[in-house]
């Protein structure tokens, strides 16, 4: 029957501790479980890597519950840790023992059941006998009352400590959550970051960094492995993870009249206004991009779109790129823009006569490709309409620009190769 009321009991908690996470999703919850303090699943997991607690596997209703403890009289070393780590802290009480109402409720039936049989013996007597019976158990009757009594009494103050101070650890958390929580950096803007953390998802062994500006709960970003074993050695700090998983929030803003006034380019035939530019989410189901984020831009008579990175958007919303950035970053090849050439670089060393931009007899396509003589060549790649018009009608990109556009990442590569043989070969010897 113990070991029965044991596993009920257990059933219950965790039901409650079900109720409570739904409430506190993003909270560590503290079950207080006679002298010890109790959190199981995914807030045990956390709890062992911030307070290096032991896990404990309990079954219930035939399925594996992960549980980590301590004892009572460690919360106030282990709360600033938990809070110092970036985690919410919930605790939860037990303002009254279940066991101990049980046992005083059989007491006071037994007490009941051995007083009427009491009262039925009594009743064969004369009233003169049952008046001095009376009298004389009146002294043992005042016994069990005083017991009943201080058991009240007992009972009353615990409860009313326990209330005490529960009410005495709310009114500290409230404290703590009103307290100003010190940033954990300032971004180039005057942003404040706040609660930056690594946290485990609900059911996955994936991980997720996330953080608060000015108060603002960042969406989630999923860890790298390694980014994630780095963290949890102290070998990469907020600022860090920051700069790794929200880019954009840490650049300087754009002034917003750029997103209110035309943006103008220079084009291959003068200046070029854009008219219009604005992100939207693709409805034609039709569509291969259906569901997606795209760019749409304007100018003059020429309407183009095209799907949007997430670094752009979030570059876009977070308005550390103009529209004119993002339209020479999107559409500069389509726009003929010189400037969306300038980013694509040749190694040192290449001479325009290693360079080879033709037409393939066998398809009749326009490729490129690149002759290293003894090093190798380039497999040919075709080329885009848009990037011949720039290089031969519109004179905004030159061969070696489009050479290193299409094939410049296997030009490194071969001239990569002598060195890492080199390499091989003076190991070998070694």
């Amino acid at each position: 029957m113990k070991k029965k009321d044991e596993i009920k009991e257990s059933q219950t908690v965790f039901r409650q501790f079900d109720e409570m996470k739904q409430k506190h999703p993003d909270s560590v919850l503290l079950f207080r479980a006679g002298d010890k303090y109790e959190t199981y699943r995914q807030d045990a997991i956390k709890a062992k890597q911030i307070l290096g607690l032991d896990i404990e596997t309990k079954e219930i209703e035939g399925k594996k519950v992960d549980m980590a403890a301590f004892e009572h009289n460690k919360l106030d070393t282990n709360l600033p840790r938990l809070v110092r780590a970036g985690m919410r802290v919930v605790i939860c009480e037990m303002l009254e023992d279940r066991k101990q109402k049980k046992t005083e409720k059989e007491k006071v039936n037994a007490s009941t059941k051995e007083n009427t049989v009491s009262n039925n013996d009594e009743t064969q007597l004369t009233n003169t006998t049952m008046a001095r019976k009376k009298k004389e158990q009146a002294p043992e009757q005042e016994q069990p009352k005083t017991k009943a009594e201080n058991k009240t009494e007992v009972k009353n103050e615990v409860k009313s400590e326990t209330k005490a101070k529960a009410k005495s650890e709310q009114k500290t958390e409230t404290q703590q959550e009103r307290k100003p929580r010190e940033p954990q950096m300032v971004t180039v803007n005057g942003d404040k970051v706040t609660h930056g953390h690594a946290f485990q998802g609900k059911d996955s062994q994936d991980w997720y960094f996330t953080a608060k500006i000015n108060g603002e709960q960042l969406k989630p970003q999923k860890m790298d492995p390694a980014d994630v074993a780095a963290y949890q050695k102290k070998e990469m700090t907020v600022p860090q993870l920051m700069e790794r998983y929200y880019p954009t929030k840490l650049m300087e803003k754009v002034p917003e009249v750029a997103f209110k006034t035309p943006n103008v380019l220079p084009g291959p035939d003068g200046n070029m206004t854009i008219d219009k530019f604005n992100v939207y989410k693709e409805k034609d189901q039709t569509r291969a991009d259906y569901g997606k984020y795209k760019f749409y831009a304007q100018i003059g008579e020429t309407k183009m779109s095209t799907v949007a990175s997430r670094q752009d958007l979030n570059a876009y919303f977070d308005r550390v790129m103009t529209p004119g950035q993002l339209v020479e970053k999107n559409f500069g090849e389509r726009l003929h823009l010189s400037s969306h050439y300038q980013q694509f670089k040749l190694p040192e060393g290449i001479d325009k006569e290693q360079i080879r931009i033709a037409k393939d007899r066998s398809d009749g396509k326009w490729k490129v490709s690149v002759d290293l003589g003894e090093r190798g060549k380039t497999e040919k790649k075709e080329m885009s309409f848009d990037d011949g018009f720039s290089l031969y009608k519109a004179k905004t990109a030159t061969r070696e620009q489009i050479a290193a556009k299409y094939v410049g990442n296997e030009v490194r590569s071969l001239l990569a190769a002598p060195a890492m043989k080199m390499e091989k070969s003076a190991s070998m010897k070694m």
